[in-house]
């Protein structure tokens, strides 16, 4: 994400920076057991109603599982942070390490 995301409401608008909302989903994914967001900077995108991002899993790890599980808690920590409706939480496991 190369745009900020401008928030606009009857108060005014709110500017999200790319880095900001970058950590944010970097730190709710990782928050799941044995996922990693493999480079950060170019593979999480936040655009209106969509996150996608690449994931490196733990060896042994349930990939599907991982990855759902990943899928919710960005959305919650998207929507419930930034007031954002996630439509969808695209993810790419590029890695199991």
């Amino acid at each position: 994400m190369s745009e900020p995301l401008v928030l606009r409401g009857p108060e005014g608008s709110i500017t999200l920076v790319p880095g900001a909302l970058t950590q944010l989903v970097v730190t709710a994914a990782e928050s799941v057991e044995g996922a990693r967001v493999r480079r950060p900077k170019r593979s999480v995108q936040v655009g209106q109603g969509t996150v996608s991002l690449g994931l490196a899993v733990a060896e042994g790890a349930s990939l599907p599982g991982v990855a759902r599980e990943v899928q919710v808690r960005v959305a919650t920590a998207v929507s419930s942070t930034c007031g954002l409706e996630v439509e969808a939480v695209d993810v790419v496991v590029e890695a199991v390490v």
